[in-house]
């Protein structure tokens, strides 16, 4: 036995049992309590703890189990109903719903049992008196689960036409099953009308709005509504993940992953959740879990996935291919169960139909980390071509190369590379061959210095010494692109004199001894850029000397020529980078500027991309944030399709910091969203990844999103490292975590982030946040029930306020601190002490306070106090004191209420109202407690006075001057009534 002694030692066993998690482990607690209840020889004893095992197995994966304790409470009220009370007998009818809905979910009980039972229901809250509401929603449930439609619709109308009474399930249930034959008809739209309250928070429960949330999933999917969808998955999925019961809302969401194109979150889901592959108490939602199991499985096989590892049932490894199979078999299985018995094929129709459902969304990115599995590459065999098929002839694939090389296209390094493949035993003339030989040593990047230098033997080969020499100076420049700069600058030093010379001569064109003088600029500005620290004049000289050689050479010249276009423009991106370095960022603001119109101009967009991305920068730093993000969004548009993921994930993140930076956080959450899809893709997940998610969880927090904020800050903490993203970054996600999860009352959790976040601020020179965190986390633990912790972290916080010389910081912790005592047994001194402490160190700062505004706020701390110490010495009476000391408490109270009203009274115009009017109103309410009627109306009407001239505030809605003066109107009433008597 556990302690159980009486009745109340029970119900404080089984209360303390209810708010454990839901699981096998609180229903063998509930069953245990039962027998202790037995021995207690109290017949409500055990009709209570009967209905507490009822509750837990309800809400858990062993819903099958209701059925014996049901049957033995009806047996109980049918043989003793006196020994049932009120609370008891409202109960009993109430689990009868429960019941109607159990036996449906179990396909061993005969429909005609079903059928039977809502009889008996009909029967029995008819003599209870009550209205048919219930009855027909159940009856309804049995109809649209065997698909009959026409019944269904029946029972649907007869239930909205009852009346409701204490036995209709809560609005908020009410409304999800409406809402669900709406979306089961097809009318989606109707359907989120009607689930509007609940997911606004106007109607909740123990298990609503979680199921609204995970229904409304593909509703909005099919109504192209997809940031609702991200958002409803997000914040649905949080509040279903700890819950066992929930399968079937829980399955919605993996549904949802798998049409969406989210399908490895979706495998993060099932091996979140390896018991549902075989809880057996609830075969229906078994039968929506292995459904979308199904979906999911078959969505991989048809990525080219088949093969890849998943989780599944224990026992064994399973594949994509093989789980589908088996899950499959399982699911109709089931479905046949349910179709036998229910005479009907809606059942397996319907799970036939669920898995073959095909993706909605091509992709929608949540915010959190998954990355999209990748299908492995397929190069079929060459026997497998269709006959028809011919390949490119020779000259074809030469002509498009040499077409896209010239006009400066993307893939032209490809086009070579095919044009290589295609001449294997193919005698090409020396030209061909150089140009194939340059291509190849373009894609090697800086490993490519040995492949120009033989692409330049054979254009000397070819009669093109121009070319030749540009191509050993893009020779020379690779080797500065991997770090080789003196090396690169001594081997350029030739090709550069000998072009210059061989075009005063003519024997080379513009084009070939612009080759050669980019390349050598281009080497020189690698000077620049790897200069640590600022860089030297005599480099910026050199290199700003070589920039405009190459300008000189070729504006004006460059015609119908892309590639001299193309020089031009980068020479003026290079000024910028020039202009920048040597402190004049405005003019690098305008070169950069002026290189990305030359680039649009020349037809070649996708270059100015980094331009446009580099004057972003600069406008930024200008505080030009409006230019910021125009270059942003030019960025965006010039890459097209072109830009690289990590590319497109970069730029939307800049977007993204300089559209919050103009307060437009909803449109900065997009972006940081993309930003954060875009980091994935390109396999930078932990590292740039994590930063956008960063930045999206701090927008998300800044629209008070919390939920979704919190999933996405989560997963952004997966990754994120003091090493490679900075403490400060750990700290703020920390942070912004901690408020999420105080916002959504997980106050234990908020604690522990706040914590974790202020042990990493303990270490900076700077304290004011690690006392913030301290005090934030103080206030958590408060929140979660641990008094004892929370007073030694408010203790904490109020050492580093006081050493930071943050008198308001210290007295508030003070104050908390004070509020603490007053809960804990006979801690009424020890509030009154720290409650005096907090009013005695406002004084002290006051007496040394110099600056008039911060003696102001001082002023203010310290009626803050006194009427916080008033309403706490008016609730330090214990319930059992005699009326003297209640009396002696209370006039303590006013005497500290009253001083707080001549503290804000002294501020003059300067006193903060609505802090005046509520210690008055305090005041005037304890004048009333102490038999003073008169002096508790002066109070009132000195709170009407102060907003005689507020009428406009009121009806422009500002509530708290309506409620004070409401306050007011009923104090005076009280003191009318209190006279009156």
């Amino acid at each position: 036995m556990t302690g159980i002694t009486d009745f109340d030692s029970l119900r404080r066993a089984m209360a303390e049992n209810s708010e454990q998690p839901e699981g096998p482990a609180r229903n063998a607690r509930a069953e245990q309590l039962l027998a202790e209840a037995e021995g207690l020889n109290v017949p409500l004893a055990v009709i209570e703890a009967l209905g507490h095992q009822l509750k837990v197995y309800n809400y858990s994966s062993e819903k099958d189990k209701m059925f014996v304790p049901f049957a033995r409470l009806l047996r109980m009220w049918d043989e003793r109903p006196e020994d049932f009370d009120e609370y008891e007998a409202h109960s009993l009818h109430w689990v009868f719903k429960w019941m109607s809905a159990g036996m449906l979910d179990q396909p061993h009980v005969p429909l005609a049992s079903v059928e039977k039972w809502l009889g008996e229901m009909e029967h029995r809250y008819r003599l209870a008196g009550h209205s048919e509401r219930a009855v027909r929603s159940a009856e309804f449930s049995v109809a649209a689960h065997i698909g009959d439609v026409a019944r269904a619709d029946r029972a649907f109308a007869a239930w909205l036409a009852a009346d409701r009474d204490a036995m209709a399930d809560c609005h908020a249930c009410e409304l999800h099953g409406q809402g669900w034959w709406q979306a089961e008809r097809g009318r989606d739209a109707q359907a989120l009308e009607l689930w509007a309250p609940v997911l606004e928070g106007a109607y909740t429960c123990a298990h609503e709005p979680h199921t609204v949330l995970a229904s409304s999933l593909v509703p909005l999917l099919r109504l192209g509504r997809l940031e609702e969808a991200r958002a409803h998955h997000l914040r649905g999925f949080r509040l279903v993940r700890g819950m066992e019961s929930m399968r079937g809302a829980y399955a919605d969401h993996v549904e949802f992953c798998a049409l969406t194109g989210n399908e490895a979150r979706g495998l993060e889901l099932l091996a979140e959740r390896p018991a549902y592959f075989t809880d057996e108490g609830h075969p229906r939602s078994k039968l929506e879990f292995l459904s979308v199991v199904v979906l999911l499985m078959e969505r991989l096989s048809a990525l080219g996935l088949g093969g890849q590892r998943v989780p599944g049932p224990a026992g064994r490894a399973w594949t994509a291919e093989a789980l589908a199979a088996h899950a499959r078999v399982e699911a109709l299985a089931l479905a046949a169960r349910f179709d036998e018995r229910n005479g009907t094929a809606h059942v397996g129709e319907r799970a036939r139909a669920r898995m073959a459902q095909r993706p909605l969304v091509e992709r929608l990115p949540l915010g959190v980390r998954a990355v999209r599995p990748a299908a492995p590459a397929v190069v079929p065999p060459a026997a497998a071509a269709p006959a028809t098929a011919v390949e490119p002839e020779l000259s074809d694939l030469l002509a498009e190369a040499r077409r896209l090389s010239d006009t400066l296209q993307p893939h032209a390094v490809e086009a070579w590379a095919a044009v290589a493949r295609a001449a294997e035993g193919v005698g090409l003339d020396a030209r061909d061959r150089a140009e194939i030989a340059d291509h190849e040593a373009m894609g090697l990047g800086p490993a490519g210095a040995e492949t120009f230098e033989r692409a330049a033997e054979l254009y000397a080969e070819a009669g093109d010494p121009g070319e030749a020499l540009a191509a050993r100076a893009r020779a020379a420049y690779v080797r500065a692109l991997a770090g080789e700069t003196d090396r690169a600058l001594a081997a350029v030093a030739d090709p550069y004199d000998r072009v210059l010379a061989l075009y005063a001569e003519g024997g080379t064109g513009v084009p070939q001894t612009a080759g050669v003088l980019m390349g050598r600029a281009r080497i020189l500005m690698r000077r620049v850029h790897e200069a640590d620290g600022p860089v030297a004049e005599a480099v910026l000289a050199e290199a700003e000397s070589a920039v405009r050689e190459v300008l000189a050479l070729v504006e004006g010249r460059a015609g119908d020529d892309v590639r001299l276009a193309a020089r031009v423009a980068e020479g003026h991106a290079m000024l910028a980078e020039l202009a920048a370095r040597s402190g004049d960022p405005r003019a690098g603001a305008e070169l950069f500027a002026r290189a990305a119109r030359e680039f649009v101009a020349a037809g070649l967009p996708w270059f100015a991309v980094e331009y446009e991305a580099r004057l972003a920068g600069l406008a930024h730093h200008l505080g030009d944030l409006v230019e910021a993000e125009r270059a942003l969004r030019a960025a965006l548009e010039h890459g097209g399709a072109q830009l690289e993921p990590v590319g497109r994930a970069q730029l939307h993140l800049q977007l993204a910091e300089v559209i919050g930076g103009l307060g437009r956080a909803e449109e900065a959450a997009e972006h940081a969203l993309e930003a954060a899809h875009w980091a994935d893709e390109a396999g930078e997940g932990p590292t740039f990844g994590a930063w956008a998610r960063h930045q999206l969880g701090g927008f998300l927090v800044r629209q008070g999103r919390w939920a979704e904020a919190a999933e996405v800050l989560e997963s952004a903490l997966t990754d994120l490292s003091a090493e490679t993203h900075g403490d400060g970054v750990v700290v703020q996600t920390q942070w912004w975590l901690g408020d999420c999860l105080s916002e959504l009352g997980e106050h234990r959790a908020g604690a522990e982030r706040r914590l974790q976040a202020a042990e990493i601020a303990r270490h900076w020179p700077e304290q004011h946040d690690h006392a913030t965190l301290a005090h934030l986390a103080a206030e958590s633990l408060g929140q979660a029930g641990l008094p004892a912790d929370a007073d030694r972290a408010y203790a904490r916080a109020g050492e580093l306020w006081r050493s930071l010389g943050n008198v308001h910081g210290l007295v508030r912790s003070l104050r908390a601190r004070a509020w603490l005592a007053l809960r804990t047994e006979d801690g009424t001194d020890a509030a009154r002490r720290l409650m005096t402490g907090a009013v005695e160190e406002c004084a002290d700062a006051l007496d040394a306070a110099e600056d008039e505004e911060a003696r102001l706020r001082l002023v203010v701390e310290l009626g803050h106090t006194h009427r916080q110490f008033g309403d706490l010495l008016a609730r330090s009476a214990p319930e059992d004191a005699d009326d003297d000391s209640i009396r002696a408490a209370l006039e303590e109270a006013l005497g500290q209420m009253a001083e707080a009203v001549a503290v804000f009274v002294s501020l003059g115009d300067d006193a903060p109202v609505h802090a005046r009017t509520g210690a008055e109103l305090a005041a005037g309410w304890l004048e009333t407690d102490l038999g003073r009627p008169a002096r508790a109306a002066a109070r009132a009407r000195a709170v009407l006075r102060a907003y005689a001239d507020g009428e406009a505030d009121v009806e422009g809605g500002d509530e708290t001057v309506r409620a004070r003066r409401a306050e007011a109107e009923q104090l005076l009433q009280a003191v009318e009534e209190q006279a009156a008597d």
